[in-house]
């Protein structure tokens, strides 16, 4: 029987610390560390929510039940590390011969949380008991520590979502950012907009792989997702460089460097697979004649369109393929709404709304 409880102690002890090592890796360490007991409660409760959102054929209807998918799941999270917390002490406190399984379990949830209801009488016992309320106590702290950190990235990264219905519409495509910006005059002022989205991809890449539950928190209006807006800025970058008319802008290379590192490793983070080393002709999922059309309506619209139509298609195409799959992928992952050339060519399980609408906003 000794033997049996310093087996049970020495379990207990593991899931303890094996629990607060889950905590540490999802809320302290600042880079990307992947947390079974995380990726399980998120998995288990992504499972939940796309069969609630399964039958709701109205996007707006799925955007509001996924909503609640990443705060759920957040909630949930300190749940199974106080639950983990709470057996394992209770392990250690039946090891120790004092307590029948009721009593250890009474033991331990009064000393989890604090509440100081069933005493203790031994050294070991007490000690035992005191750990285990400052741990409790320091979970709880933990992530709400965490939280402000997280909404702070999570607004600066929806500040520049929103800005960008106003420069590319609801829902923004890249054809209607360049139109309205040739527009309004501001054509050279492109390379401004490009430094600005090479540090929000920046930002996105730290901030979405260190705390990877904002990558489901979803924007406050259901037309808008950083996915999308990410997709949108990336092409709009890749049309100004390969089709457009106008002189070269390395603010615009630099800006697809950065978006596509940063989609890219997000996407290694959720396991997504992706070529990291593309050939500049492979397929992507634009067709040549969708690119044709786009040019045709930049042209109509005064934007300056080069001429050579098959070498701006093969560069531009060159330059989407090193996001292409990624940024399909994270559409589907995040059930993004419904955008030219991103979500708008998702896989069967993310299906299409009634009334697709796809005019300008």
């Amino acid at each position: 029987m000794f033997f049996v409880r310093v087996l049970v102690f020495i379990v207990g002890l593991w899931a303890v610390l094996w629990t607060l090592t889950s905590a540490i890796r999802t809320v302290v360490l600042s880079r990307s560390a992947v947390s079974l007991l995380t990726r399980v409660v998120f998995a288990s409760s992504r499972k939940i929510f796309d069969l609630l959102a399964h039958d709701r054929r109205d996007y707006e209807d799925r955007d509001r039940v996924m909503a609640m998918y990443a705060p759920v799941s957040l909630v949930l999270l300190p749940a199974a590390w106080l639950t983990l917390v709470s057996l394992g002490y209770m392990a250690m406190f039946w090891a120790t011969g004092g307590f029948s399984l009721s009593e250890a379990f009474a033991v331990s949830g009064s000393s989890l949380l604090t509440l100081g209801f069933v005493p203790v009488e031994s050294l070991g016992e007490r000690l035992l008991a005191f750990s285990e309320a400052v741990l409790g106590l320091g979970l709880l702290a933990l992530l709400i520590t965490f939280l402000p950190s997280m909404y702070s990235a999570f607004s600066r990264r929806e500040s520049a979502v929103a800005l960008l219905e106003v420069r590319a519409g609801s829902p923004p495509s890249a054809v209607e950012m360049l139109e309205r910006v040739t527009a309004i005059g501001w054509l050279d002022q492109l390379p401004t907009v490009w430094e600005r989205w090479e540090n929000w991809f920046t930002d996105v890449e730290e901030s979405h792989t260190s705390y990877p539950a904002l990558t489901f928190f979803r924007s406050p209006q259901p037309d808008r997702s950083w996915v999308v807006a990410a997709g949108t800025v990336l092409d709009a970058a890749a049309l100004t460089l390969s089709t457009l008319d106008v002189a070269p802008q390395p603010q615009a290379q630099l800006c697809i460097r950065s978006g596509f590192i940063a989609l890219r490793r997000i996407a290694t983070f959720f396991g997504i697979r992706f070529d990291p080393d593309p050939s500049p002709d492979d397929p992507i999922s634009v067709t040549r004649e969708e690119f044709d059309s786009a040019c045709q309506r930049l042209s109509e619209a005064g934007v300056p369109v080069l001429a050579d139509r098959d070498q701006a298609w093969k560069d531009w195409s060159g330059l989407r393929v090193n996001y292409d799959s990624v940024l399909l992928a994270l559409a589907e992952l995040t059930i993004a709404p419904y955008a030219p050339w991103t979500s708008d060519r998702s896989t069967p399980s993310h299906r299409p709304p009634k009334v697709r609408r796809w005019g300008r906003g």
